[in-house]
């Protein structure tokens, strides 16, 4: 896995549309590391037991209407204590007006000063959500990320099995492309893993005796999408006559990546089979399993048979 990674405050100015009233030097040099945010309510009182000042410093109407019920004198020593911890940013949301001694300050520590036009608790959820993803947790693996009726399926397998192949035939079935080739995985929360591309091969299809093509340019932009939730893996692999493979799907098997565990699938590859049928297949059943159905153990309690179903989990320790 991965260091810690960052996120430029220059972005999420945009992001966010966030009015500079000052900052120190290019937001674009100025670069965040953690995905939480703090409401220094506490600390404008004076309490800084816990405090993390490298996250983002949030003053709602509640910090607001408390700094303006105290004195001046006391006012700027609060926030000189503030902001002497060299806190990343301060941002004043529901475009409040900011004090005289908070612009002083933030030129004295060199914290750069914002606001939003937002609500407090609008602009903190958004911001958050924001932080999670581009501070993720990440990996990049080989294969395909496409969208196939609102899931999300990874396809994996070595070089020349058909994953890019299969790939084309779903998106002319109206289904969507994520990523071919690399596929950078985020784990954005402790049950939750989205897929995206890295932006110099977005919308790029490699496919042996054509070549390179844009899917989007091919299909236009209804065939392509930039991120998705990985809901189930299926790793191709070439038909292997001796092997035995799962026929009646009552076992439920997971690969782990970055500790999330995600549904996995196996599916063998020989001529005459219609993958991409399959994979539509695969990607309706693993549905219908979230939802509470497995038509393996439907059809075992209509033959009066007793099979508990059972998980097999597939740990990767490179992941």
């Amino acid at each position: 896995m991965a260091g810690k990674f960052t996120v430029s405050l220059d972005k999420i100015i945009q992001e966010f549309k966030l009015e500079t009233i000052y900052i120190p030097k290019s937001a674009e040099e100025i670069l965040i590391d953690e995905a939480d945010v703090t409401r220094p309510g506490l600390q404008l009182m004076g309490f800084y037991e816990y405090f993390n000042p490298e996250r983002i410093q949030i003053i709602g109407k509640m910090e607001f209407a408390y700094l303006s019920t105290i004195d001046e004198e006391t006012r700027f020593q609060r926030l000189d204590t503030l902001m002497s911890q060299r806190i990343p940013a301060l941002v004043i949301s529901r475009e409040l007006p900011y004090f005289a001694e908070m612009l002083e300050l933030a030129k004295k520590y060199g914290v750069p000063l914002l606001r939003s036009k937002e609500s407090t608790s609008n602009f903190i959820a958004g911001l958050i959500a924001f932080l999670n993803v581009n501070l993720a947790p990440r990996i990049t693996r080989h294969g395909v990320l496409i969208e196939i009726y609102g899931e999300g399926v990874f396809i994996t397998g070595e070089s020349g099995v058909g994953k890019s192949e299969t790939a084309i035939e779903l998106v002319k079935r109206g289904h969507r492309l994520v990523a071919d080739d690399a596929v950078e995985i985020r784990k954005v929360s402790n049950i939750s893993l989205v897929g995206s591309s890295p932006d110099n091969i977005r919308h790029f299809l490699e496919l042996r005796g054509i070549g390179i093509i844009n899917a989007r340019r091919l299909f236009g932009i209804g065939a392509v999408k930039n991120t998705e939730k990985i809901e189930l893996i299926v790793e191709m692999e070439q038909w292997n006559p001796e092997k035995i493979y799962d026929r009646m799907g009552v076992d439920t098997q997971f690969v782990t990546l970055l500790g999330v565990k995600v549904p996995s699938l196996t599916i063998p590859v020989r001529p005459g089979r219609n993958l991409a049928v399959i994979l539509e297949v695969a990607a309706m059943n693993n549905r219908q399993k979230k939802m509470g159905y497995n038509a393996a153990t439907d059809l075992l309690d209509h033959l009066g048979l007793d099979m508990e179903s059972k998980e097999v989990v597939k740990d990767y320790d490179v992941f």
